[in-house]
């Protein structure tokens, strides 16, 4: 085998282009796959950094009756599923996260990640302590000052309080404390929560990025839950650990018991048709990107099989030129498989050489993907060339190997000795495997058309999320959030503080109005509440679900929404006691089909201890506000100042370059005020697009190597029948075949190898195009226009890839031709 190994070094650089190509081609192949094999080893198949991961649920609350999925926990449900469920599930724990804004020694604002955690999380997670201690049970034991939650109790001085404690992430205590661990023990700020222990590096909380739970917390903040509060007083998200040996159905059983009793508890949860689903944290995490990932991972797959085609073609001419060489040493007693071995090691060669080099490109590869990503991928900053992925390289090039390597060899390996000896002409040996190289060529265009039909259902995505109407306009509109601020007293007074930021932002030079909401769209997480007509004040089964968006008057005009009928918000709708609301087209036709929804009445609870009637006075077009992809669910907004957690500024011209004023205008009003994601509403806009970008940049990129690699394809096997075929196009020549039929002949040629591979692809399209319908936006995976686009390009391509040899074979000189064979 080392004779071998030398021996096809040798002829390798003896063929210096043959080398290059078949590397070259083999490479980008290898390196595209293992790419994105980096991307799906991070998200799809590595295990999660949590102890005994494989036992961790997420614990869902379902509302089916609402059609709301994944509905946050009240702290008595958490209580009764923690209690009761214990047979199956060994712990479970609670979590919420927010965003803080503690203050340094010299009064400048930071801005914190804050987790309300339940004291078990860590625990439970396997999270270490290196600095400090754990959190106690004691930690989480309700205060016994509080003893009603309705709102009309003054909270307890803070002498009844007991005590906060809080462990820090070590990128936190690092950064805020410098290491110091003088800081165990003592309170972060002034009435602040005193700082117990320090995590190792790297902890994560990992929900989906809908969920808005922040990944990496800076502080973890023991949370001191009470029983007795009310059940549809929702905060938090849990995780929980199955018992070693216990099913996931088993503990399903179980939750479905407590879920009944939830129900028999409260009428609420009884009309809205509650279920606990238990859905395993990995596969749950990722459902959503799954289909994207493989569509991926079937794309690069298929460049790969084309680039090994592609090789395969290569090797099959090459083997057919030494052809006389094999016969000889055939004659001379070679064996089959002595003959196999030596080009098989030539194919391990070049798969060696192009794995290392594709594995090169992956690790470049890799860098972009990172870049250019969706940011909501789950775990993609896990992504790393790490030894499985390096793995997965070599195996692709042993299996590239052998796909390219065998047929070939096996094929040249049996030369007919006396018939190959007896030809003397000079193309003899290009005779044979015709029928090979064709299927070899058809298979490739079939695997390239897949790619292309897939690039264009992806560009018509693309292109239809720029043509869908958000409900407003995102042009000249600069959109951040803000934290911390001047204490206020009660509702009266923060709106009071809300009209004097919005009139310091509004005064500046360049803006021409400001409004406030608790989100702005795409920018945040929108939870559905509850809303009914005159059936549901006795029927609590007849509420159903909206969108529910908290706005100060003037908002629907920053934003430049559509109104329909009514007016949008004044200044007297945002008074305590006034009950007004203004819904959406969609809802609007869902609570009164066929009649005027102005003046009716909306039964809903929204900040409010008991439900409220409040009276419609506007609608307006419906809004994108969680993503374009995707209409979303009914909506309705409340003039409540009592919201406003970001706010969007109508500008002239770019809003970026008001940032700074803004931030000057505000540092004036109060620097206490930090503000928080400054940017365009346009950004905000391209990043909404990102996963439909990054997968149609990643697939349209495969599908133009592809179709390269398709078109050498049919360029080699032409050059190939033209040269077999000389001797016969010499002679066509001779008896007066004109020139344009030779090239037409050529060129049909191409083109029925190219029909035959479209033919095949597009029923392969038409069954795997299916795949990515959670990817597409505006057109089905079956959308005619597309396919016949992609036939038309890549019919294109077959005549510029049959070109140059029909060409040639039209400008053949018949006597020369002649002489040559």
């Amino acid at each position: 085998m080392l004779r071998d190994f030398l021996y096809a070094a040798r002829t390798l650089r003896s063929s210096p282009a043959f080398a290059a190509a078949a590397i070259l081609t083999l490479a980008l192949g290898i390196g595209a796959s293992t790419a994105i094999f980096s991307v799906a080893d991070a998200v799809l198949l590595r295990p999660l950094p949590y102890k005994d991961a494989d036992r961790l649920v997420y614990p869902l609350a379902d509302l089916k009756k609402r059609s709301v999925t994944d509905h946050l926990w009240s702290n008595a449900n958490y209580m009764d599923l923690r209690d009761h469920a214990s047979a199956t599930l060994e712990d479970v724990a609670a979590v919420f996260t927010t965003r803080g804004n503690v203050a340094h020694d010299d009064g400048t604002p930071e801005e914190t990640v804050e987790a309300a955690v339940t004291p078990n999380i860590l625990r439970m997670l396997g999270a270490r302590v290196v600095l400090g201690r754990d959190f106690l049970d004691s930690d989480g034991q309700p205060d016994p000052a509080i003893t009603s939650d309705d709102g009309g109790v003054p909270p307890p001085p803070p002498d009844r309080l007991l005590p906060t404690y809080a462990i820090a992430s070590h990128e936190y205590f690092v950064r805020r404390f410098g290491g110091n661990p003088k800081a165990i023990g003592q309170p972060m700020f002034k009435n602040g929560p005193v700082l117990v222990g320090v995590l190792e590096s790297g902890v994560e909380l990992l929900f989906r990025p809908d969920k808005d739970i922040e990944r990496h917390p800076d502080l973890w903040i023991a949370l001191r839950l009470r029983y007795g509060q009310s059940r549809i007083r929702l905060s938090t998200r849990l995780i929980a650990k199955l018992r070693p040996g216990v099913t996931l159905e088993q503990a399903q059983t179980q939750a479905d018991t407590v879920a009944a009793e939830i129900r028999g508890l409260e009428p609420v949860y009884q009309g809205a048709g509650l279920q606990i689903r238990l859905e395993r944290m990995q596969p749950y995490l990722v459902a959503s990107i799954r289909p994207a990932i493989l569509a991926l991972m079937g794309a690069v797959i298929f460049l790969l099989l084309i680039a090994c085609s592609n090789v395969a073609n290569l090797f099959l001419v090459r083997a057919s030129l030494r052809t006389r060489d094999l016969a000889v040493r055939t004659a001379m007693g070679a064996s089959w498989w002595r003959l196999v071995r030596q080009m098989l090691a030539e194919a391990l060669l070049v798969s060696a050489a192009g794995s290392i080099l594709g594995f090169g490109l992956a690790w470049a590869g890799v860098h972009g993907l990172l870049v250019n990503a969706p940011s909501n991928l789950p775990r993609l900053d896990a992504t790393r060339v790490n030894p499985t992925v390096l793995a997965f390289s070599i195996i692709a090039g042993l299996a590239a190997a052998i796909v390219f390597g065998l047929v070939p060899a096996l094929q040249s390996a049996r030369p007919d000795v006396a018939q190959v000896l007896r030809a003397a002409g000079r193309t003899s040996g290009l005779s044979g495997g015709s029928l090979l190289r064709n299927a070899v060529v058809v298979i490739e265009v079939a695997l390239c058309f897949v790619l292309l039909v897939g690039s264009g259902l992806m560009f018509r995505s693309f292109l239809a999320l720029q043509h869908i109407d958000p409900g407003y306009d995102p042009h000249d509109l600069l959109v951040f959030g803000t934290l911390g601020g001047r204490p206020t007293r009660n509702a009266v007074e923060f709106a009071a503080y809300v009209e004097q930021m919005r009139a310091a932002l509004a005064a500046v030079p360049g803006v021409e109005s400001a409004t406030s909401a608790n989100f702005v769209p795409l920018n945040g997480s929108f939870f559905s509440n509850r809303w009914g007509l005159e059936d549901a004040v006795n029927d609590v089964s007849k509420f159903q679900s909206a969108d529910m968006q908290g706005v100060i008057p003037g908002y629907f005009e920053t934003m430049h929404a559509h109104l329909i009928a009514g007016r949008f918000f004044t200044d007297a709708d945002n008074q305590p006691g006034v009950h007004h609301m203004i819904v959406d087209d969609m809802m609007a036709a869902k609570a009164f089909p066929n009649a005027d929804p102005i003046g009716k009445r909306i039964l809903s609870r929204i900040n409010t201890p008991t439900n409220v009637w409040y009276e419609i006075v506007g609608v307006v077009g419906h809004q994108r506000l969680t993503g374009l992809a995707e209409p979303g669910r009914e909506q309705m907004y409340l003039a409540d100042s009592g919201f406003s957690n970001q706010w969007a500024l109508r500008t002239r011209g770019d809003p970026a370059q008001y940032a700074g004023a803004v931030h000057a205008a505000m540092a004036k009003f109060d620097s206490s005020l930090l503000l928080t994601d400054v940017s365009t509403m346009d950004s905000v806009m391209t990043r909404a697009q990102t996963g439909t970008r990054f997968s149609l940049l990643l697939i349209a990129s495969f599908a133009m190597i592809a179709a390269l690699l398709a078109g050498v394809g049919l360029y080699g096997v032409l050059s190939t029948v033209v040269r077999q075929r000389t001797a016969e196009i010499g002679v066509r020549l001779a008896l007066g075949a004109e020139p344009v039929g030779i090239f037409s002949l050529m060129i049909g040629y191409g083109l029925r190898l190219s029909a035959a591979g479209i033919g095949a692809g597009l029923l392969a399209a038409l069954l795997l195009t299916r795949a990515m319908t959670t990817m597409l936006v505006g057109v089905k995976p079956t959308d005619p226009l597309t396919f016949a686009g992609m036939s038309a390009v890549f019919l294109l391509i077959a005549v510029l890839a049959t070109w140059i040899p029909a060409r040639r074979a039209a400008g053949l000189d018949p006597l020369a031709a002649l002489r040559e064979e």
